[in-house]
C-alpha cells in the first residue's frame, strides 16, 4: 500500500499502529535514503561475521525486512525479532510465512523484554524512538546479553553539530522526500507528528554512548546526510 497517511494532518503523535503498519514498507523505502542498500550491506556483513548455528535478534524488527534479507543469505542462523507494535509483529509473521522463513517473533517493549544471549543484535532506526533517559540502560542490556566476541549493528537518524550543515542537511533531506513523491504538506505534517517521538543524537553522541556501555571498535559503515549505520563489537 502507498503511504498517504499525512496527506491530511492526523493531528496526533506518530506511532506504529495499524495504519502505519499497513503502509510501512512503502513509507520506509521512500523516507530513508538507500534503505534497501543499507539493509543488504548490514545483512552481508553480519552473514560473514557470524559462525554456523549462531543466534541473531532484531530489536524493533518492524515488518522483518532485515531478518528476511539475512535469511536469504544464511538459513543456519537462528533468527528472532522483537517489536512493541502488535500490528508490526502480525505483518512480520505474515511476510515470514510467505518467505518460508522460520523466525521467532515477540511482541514486547524493549525496556520490558527479557533478553536472551545472542551472537548479534540489530537495531535499525530503533534507538531513536527510545526516550533518551532510557537509551543507555537499553544499550547496557544489549551489551550484557551479547556473547563473547558478539556484534551489534545499529542504524540511526543523526544530527549535525555545525548549525549551517545541520540546516542544510534538513533541507537536502526534505528535497529527497519530494523526489520520492511526498508533498511539502506531507513532509511538514510528518515532521510535526514525529516531534518529541523521534529524538536523534549526533554521530559523536552515538559513538560515545556505545563506548560508555563497553563496546569496542565502533565503526561507521554507511552514511548518507543525516542517516548513519554503526557496527560495534564486544
Amino acid at each position: 500500500m502507498k503511504d498517504e497517511l499525512f496527506k491530511q494532518n492526523p493531528k496526533k503523535q506518530f506511532e506504529f499502529d495499524e495504519s502505519v503498519a499497513s503502509v510501512f514498507d512503502d513509507m520506509i523505502e521512500r523516507s530513508v535514503p538507500f534503505y534497501k542498500e543499507n539493509l543488504e550491506l548490514g545483512a552481508k556483513i553480519l552473514s560473514k561475521f557470524l559462525k554456523k548455528d549462531t543466534k541473531l535478534c532484531d530489536l524493533g524488527c518492524s515488518s522483518a525486512n532485515f531478518l528476511l534479507k539475512f535469511f536469504e543469505l544464511r538459513k543456519d542462523v537462528k533468527l528472532s525479532g522483537v517489536d512493541n507494535s502488535k500490528a508490526m509483529i502480525e505483518l512480520a509473521k505474515h511476510k515470514s510465512k510467505a518467505f518460508g522463513a522460520e523466525i521467532e517473533f515477540y511482541e514486547q517493549s524493549l525496556d520490558l523484554w527479557e533478553f536472551e544471549k545472542n551472537d548479534a543484535f540489530v537495531a535499525n532506526y530503533t534507538l531513536q524512538f527510545i526516550r533518551p533517559p532510557k537509551r543507555e540502560d537499553l544499550l547496557r542490556k544489549i551489551y550484557a546479553n551479547l556473547k563473547k566476541n558478539g556484534v551489534f549493528l545499529m542504524s540511526e537518524k543523526i544530527l549535525y553539530e555545525e548549525p549551517f550543515l545541520a540546516k542544510n542537511m534538513i533541507e537536502i533531506y526534505a528535497e529527497y522526500k519530494q523526489t520520492q513523491g511526498y508533498s511539502l504538506f506531507e513532509i511538514a505534517a510528518k515532521r510535526e507528528a514525529l516531534e518529541n517521538v523521534l529524538v536523534p543524537y549526533t554521530e559523536k553522541e552515538n559513538v560515545a554512548l556505545l563506548e560508555k556501555v563497553g563496546f569496542k571498535g565502533v565503526q561507521s559503515i554507511f552514511k548518507w546526510a543525516n542517516f548513519e549505520t554503526f557496527l560495534a563489537f564486544k
